[in-house]
């Protein structure tokens, strides 16, 4: 086995065939079943826009998911590297997509806002500068053809009482 090169499969079904098939645009639903091995099915479809239902994983949100996860796993492995103990972290990321006149369209960037609680506060700017090594290990951001930009924050793990 080569180390250096890992392979992934997945496999995607159509479920939307309502009974005439694509027989017109309107005619089918974009639903599908994405499975992996391991964590099993995925229910997907179109975004609304294009005919999907807000029930379901859309792609768009599945690349956008896919940029945020890798930046987050890519960033705790640096903090680790950089000795930053790091207690919390989410993200709220948002990604635009530009629709072109030949019904064509692209992702043209992507924003991750991550907030990063830390055990130690002085630390934030160390560990605000840490996203830009982690964007540049993260495997999926190495990927893509478009921008992704951090608009990240840093601070103390709030303390419950």
């Amino acid at each position: 086995m080569n180390l250096q090169e890992h392979h992934y499969s997945a496999r995607i079904r159509w479920t939307g065939n309502l009974g005439s098939g694509t027989s017109g645009y309107r005619s089918y639903s974009r639903d599908h079943e994405v499975d992996v091995d391991g964590p099993g099915l995925l229910l997907g479809t179109a975004d609304p826009t294009f005919h999907g239902t807000k029930e379901r994983w859309n792609p768009e949100q599945l690349l956008l998911a896919a940029v945020a996860q890798c930046h987050m796993l890519s960033y705790l492995h640096v903090a680790v590297k950089n000795g930053v103990i790091v207690t919390g972290y989410r993200d709220t990321a948002t990604g635009s997509l530009r629709l072109n006149r030949d019904g064509s369209g692209e992702f043209t960037g992507v924003v991750l806002r991550p907030h990063v609680e830390l055990q130690d506060e002085s630390q934030a700017s160390l560990a605000d500068s840490l996203h830009g090594e982690a964007n540049r290990l993260c495997f999926i951001a190495r990927s893509v053809n478009f921008p992704v930009h951090h608009e990240p924050t840093s601070g103390r793990t709030p303390q419950h009482s």
